[in-house]
């Protein structure tokens, strides 16, 4: 048995050197008292694990873990008021530079095996998610009339199933608006859906040598220049393969350069879906394939809004809904790693679910990810002698 709750041995896989030199590099913890920035990062995590609903949840489930607060690190349980004034005023860029510099040694643990495309592109997933606030509360969230958001612009590796890239505005930035600034790797491809049908955007992804494959949208005036041969016996999901160019002037002066448009067809869904590429060598089966991974960024907004604490927020600033969000990604890379290291093969959520029941349970970190339903060590039969009275 570990000495040690379980909570505090998921806080020992962070790498508190890389964070302490973020504070100094920031200056978090300048004029603060007793309630620094470890321990809020750690007050955070624990409300995304225990899925705490208010400042107050979070400062009674640390205190109750009186005995062993000095294994995560932290002196004493936060009051709610420390909480709430530092979600408000601690720059929120520090955990979101966390989150990256983690992604350089966790992420690499949650590369998963999936479909495997005979290219070499680095392959990224990209979109937006939506997340509903009560404008009366969060005045600065502009979204609609009566009603606050804030939107995810996130580009997904698809191989390790994690964000490398997040821009947070309100709910009426649009998404091809919202992806301006995304980091653009040199032959890689950027799988996306027909909101980002931008030609100003397609075109500075062409120009930095990027590839993408984009649903385009239904009145796309272009013109045919040439049907490629459609495999035969094969692919019968292939309904178009040829290469097009753009008709209108001003649709042209965006983007001068020919396109590769496949049309497939969705049995699942009964529908024709449309595709552009500027990718002339792969398969049109590649490219249909390619389009199909876009799903997984969909079950990632999903996990991320189901099993963590980004619907409902326990600060209403705009700092404060920054900082549970971008320690909710620090979650989500956590659990993704620990679900790599385990030999059990834990759904994601039920990992969620199983860590939350035993948040201070003290048992082995590793021995439990492998073997959660394990039977608990038997006591020897002589430990417990009886006396003899006379």
């Amino acid at each position: 048995m570990a000495n040690i709750s379980l909570f505090s041995q998921i806080i020992s896989k962070l790498d508190r050197g890389k964070f302490t030199q973020l504070v100094s590099k920031k200056q978090t913890d300048k004029h603060n008292k007793g309630f620094d920035s470890w321990t809020h990062l750690v007050s955070m995590l624990f409300c995304q694990f225990a899925k705490s609903t208010s400042v107050r949840d979070i400062s009674n489930g640390l205190r109750s873990a009186t005995g062993n607060l000095n294994h995560l690190g932290i002196q004493k349980a936060p009051s709610k008021s420390s909480v709430s004034y530092q979600n408000k005023n601690r720059d929120h860029n520090l955990f979101k530079e966390y989150y990256f510099s983690l992604l350089e040694s966790l992420g690499q643990l949650s590369q998963f095996k999936r479909v495997k495309f005979r290219i070499k592109s680095k392959i990224f997933l990209l979109d937006s998610t939506t997340i509903s606030l009560c404008l009366s509360l969060f005045d600065w969230a502009k979204y609609k009339t009566a009603k606050g958001a804030v939107k995810m612009h996130t580009l997904l590796d698809y191989e390790g199933q994690l964000p490398v890239y997040v821009n947070i505005t309100d709910g009426k930035t649009a998404d091809n608006k919202g992806a301006v600034d995304i980091p653009l790797q040199k032959g890689s491809v950027i799988v996306a859906d027909r909101f980002y049908n931008d030609f100003n955007l397609l075109n500075a992804w062409d120009s930095n040598q990027v590839f993408f494959v984009i649903r385009h949208k239904h009145n796309l005036n272009y013109l045919t220049i040439k049907e490629n041969k459609l495999p035969e016996n094969s692919c019968e999901h292939i309904l178009i393969d040829e290469i097009i160019e753009l008709k209108g002037l001003v649709s042209k002066g965006k983007y001068h350069k020919k396109f590769r448009r496949v049309a497939i067809w969705d049995e699942k869904n009964q529908q024709t879906i449309e595709l552009i590429t500027n990718q002339m060598s792969w398969t049109a089966n590649t490219i249909s394939e390619l389009y199909k991974s876009r799903w997984q960024i969909e079950i990632f907004f999903r996990e991320i809004k189901n099993l963590l604490h980004i619907k409902s927020f326990i600060g209403t600033t705009k700092n404060a809904v920054m900082i549970q969000i971008w320690t909710a990604l620090i979650t989500i890379l956590m659990l993704k790693a620990l679900k790599a290291m385990a030999k059990y093969g834990w759904h994601l959520s039920n990992l969620v679910a199983f860590i939350r029941l035993n948040i201070f349970v003290k048992i082995d970190l590793h021995i439990w990810l492998d073997k959660p339903f394990g039977e608990p060590p038997k006591e020897p039969n002589d430990k417990y002698v009886q006396g003899l009275l006379f």
